[in-house]
């Protein structure tokens, strides 16, 4: 009795172990698309008033969960019965990484016509500023959950040769690291400025020691925001590279003597560029008709 009940201890301390071993290797394949997760998701919840701004991350959070809950089935029940979908789903993720991070540099390098600001801005009433926040959290958990079914879809890819049990436990547990990490430092960046500000009155002289921190804080918000982007368009044309690298055959070995990253890199660039041309002439020719 005694040595079957710690036969299952041991059980499960190996199956801890694999599951340890796996999560760590599905979090580093992640890391790219988390990076942008998090990129997208500062700007998302930047830019309310101050004491709205953790509640809409909240509200963005609870979406995410859902988000989850609702990809994790599905991508399980491809695992067990269509395990090449996976692969699909994959690559045509792949293909929309690499879109987005193109499309980032595109916007980046071409001059586009400077934003209309209308001379008479108006005053909206709270009701109408309610409803306009409503729209930009829905609009951050459709996004969320494009992300999610990336992350969820890599993450699975690592393990997808393991039983189902270890593709449940890895997976889910890569899906709660990206919702509750990923949100929890959003939130300390969103509150970086106001943290920066608490400082700067936390006594009446000027220019004293934390002084100097807060508006250090202060002014590195924009700064940590911007350079987030575009530490996530690199690590889109990463994931995106390494994805088509590792799951399409003809590309493996590709450029041998070249370091693995560089290639992956160059890899998703193309690609990028490939589909945002094809998508550029597609809307060009649909503009004509």
């Amino acid at each position: 009795m005694a040595s079957g009940f710690f036969a299952v201890l041991d059980d499960i301390a190996t199956l801890l172990d694999d599951v340890a071993a796996m999560s760590k290797i599905a979090t580093k394949k992640t890391a790219g698309i988390l990076g942008d997760d998090l990129a997208v998701n500062a700007e998302k919840a930047s830019g309310f008033v101050s004491k709205r701004e953790l509640p809409v991350l909240w509200a963005i959070t609870k979406g995410s969960l859902l988000n989850k809950i609702i990809i994790l089935p599905i991508a399980f029940l491809l695992s067990a019965f269509l395990p090449w979908a996976v692969t699909l789903i994959l690559v045509l993720g792949g293909l929309y990484l690499a879109f987005e991070g193109a499309e980032k540099i595109y916007e980046f390098f071409v001059p586009h016509a400077p934003a209309h600001i209308p001379s008479d801005l108006k005053v909206y009433s709270k009701s109408e500023i309610l409803e306009m926040e409503k729209i930009k959290i829905k609009s951050a958990i459709v996004t969320d959950f494009i992300l999610s079914i990336e992350i969820v879809i890599i993450a699975l890819g690592t393990v997808l040769n393991e039983p189902l049990t270890n593709q449940i436990l890895v997976v889910s547990l890569i899906a709660l690291i990206a919702t509750i990490g990923v949100y929890g430092i959003v939130a300390l960046i969103v509150r970086m400025d106001e943290f920066g500000v608490h400082l700067i009155n936390i006594n009446d002289r000027n220019n004293s020691f934390s002084d100097k921190i807060g508006r250090f804080f202060v002014n590195a918000l924009p700064l940590v925001i911007k350079s987030l982007a575009v530490i996530g368009t690199i690590a889109l044309l990463l994931v995106s590279g390494g994805i088509f690298v590792h799951n399409l055959s003809f590309l493996h070995n590709l450029f041998p003597n070249i370091p693995g990253l560089l290639v992956e890199f160059l890899v998703g660039l193309l690609a990028g560029f490939l589909v945002f041309l094809i998508y550029k002439g597609v809307k060009k020719l649909f503009k004509k008709d």
